[in-house]
């Protein structure tokens, strides 16, 4: 399924663009390699090899891999960003299958903590659960660029989170109650 819609994607577009970064970070101090790693991650990048990322280009992607490269840099490493093209669709193929791929994972585990969450002992637990879920959906879609079906699944399952979070909050209505009737009833 995941190869199907990726490839459906980028059928539907022209060639891609990517941005790569070559980057070297030195291993002391160790602080700055990971927070580069750590920002990499977080942006979604296909690892082409040790040192090399991509991806797909547009102003948003470029910047923030320019910001990653004064990282490196300030680091005492050496980075240089280029633009690049893929010789074949198959080479594109395979590297936003990659990405899909990595993409759907994360969906698959929002999804699984979402069913999870459904049995949680307290309404504050769920709407915490709720909340952080949320988060994590919305981090996980800012750096899916090749959109896999796992995705649909986990926003179903964040939806119904919601809901039963909702009618769980929602009291229940009190119950009619009759007024009493004084002995003797009406005068």
């Amino acid at each position: 399924m995941l190869h199907v819609t990726v490839v459906a994607h980028l059928a539907s577009e022209q060639r891609v663009s990517w941005v790569v970064l070559i980057h070297r970070v030195p291993r002391e101090p160790s602080t700055p390699r990971i927070a580069i790693w750590r920002r990499l991650r977080a942006l979604g990048v296909a690892q082409l090899g040790d040192g090399v990322v991509a991806l797909p280009e547009d102003a948003r992607t470029r910047e923030h891999l320019e910001w990653v490269a004064d990282q490196v840099l300030e680091a005492g490493g050496t980075a240089l960003l280029l633009r690049a093209q893929a010789f074949s669709g198959r080479d594109e193929q395979t590297i936003a299958l990659g990405m899909a791929a990595a993409r759907a994972e994360e969906y698959e585990e929002v999804r699984r903590k979402a069913a999870e969450a459904g049995g949680a002992a307290s309404p504050g637990d769920k709407v915490r659960t709720l909340r952080r879920l949320r988060k994590e959906l919305r981090d996980i879609k800012r750096r899916d660029f090749f959109p896999p079906a796992e995705r649909d699944l986990a926003v179903t399952a964040v939806s119904e989170l919601a809901a039963r979070t909702q009618s769980d909050a929602t009291p229940a209505p009190a119950p009619a109650t009759v007024p009493a009737l004084a002995e003797g009833g009406p005068s």
